[in-house]
């Protein structure tokens, strides 16, 4: 059976994609290829960093990808996942071909406030709803 080729979109492909793409590719027994990517692609978030590796995942030589590179290469999903906020949805460009758009909206571990603590638990919430939600939809479509 081919994989199923997934794209999860964020602003900055700095959190929640990078999140996203790592829990499909490594936790649904390669049935999934998933890629992320952002329309101003900057840096990792190190506080995501942090919450990741916390759970054997090591974020530290990932790079951050541009949405709009991976769509003048032509590359082809059957999903495109936006994780970021709706109002952030709408730039996302178009990919031909693709089966299905989809968003799911998590709120930014750039934007958590409060002690270092503080951050870090809401990191590790945003991660771990992340990795339920990937689960899940892997679940509900395989």
């Amino acid at each position: 059976m081919p994989r199923i080729h997934v794209l999860f979109v964020c602003v900055h492909n700095s959190a929640r994609s990078q999140m996203a793409e790592t829990f499909m590719n490594a936790d649904t027994e390669n049935r999934f290829h998933a890629e992320s990517a952002g329309f101003e692609p900057t840096e990792i978030n190190p506080l995501v960093m942090e919450v990741m590796k916390e759970i054997g995942f090591d974020l530290s030589g990932k790079e951050t990808n541009s949405v709009f590179s991976f769509f003048k290469e032509g590359r082809l999903y059957d999903y495109v996942i936006t994780v970021c906020e709706e109002s952030s949805e709408g730039k996302c460009p178009i990919f031909p071909g693709v089966r299905k758009r989809l968003n799911w909206p998590f709120p930014d571990p750039a934007e958590l406030r409060g002690t270092p603590e503080e951050k870090l638990e809401g990191a590790r919430r945003i991660r771990d709803s992340i990795r339920a939600r990937v689960k899940a939809f892997a679940e509900e479509i395989t």
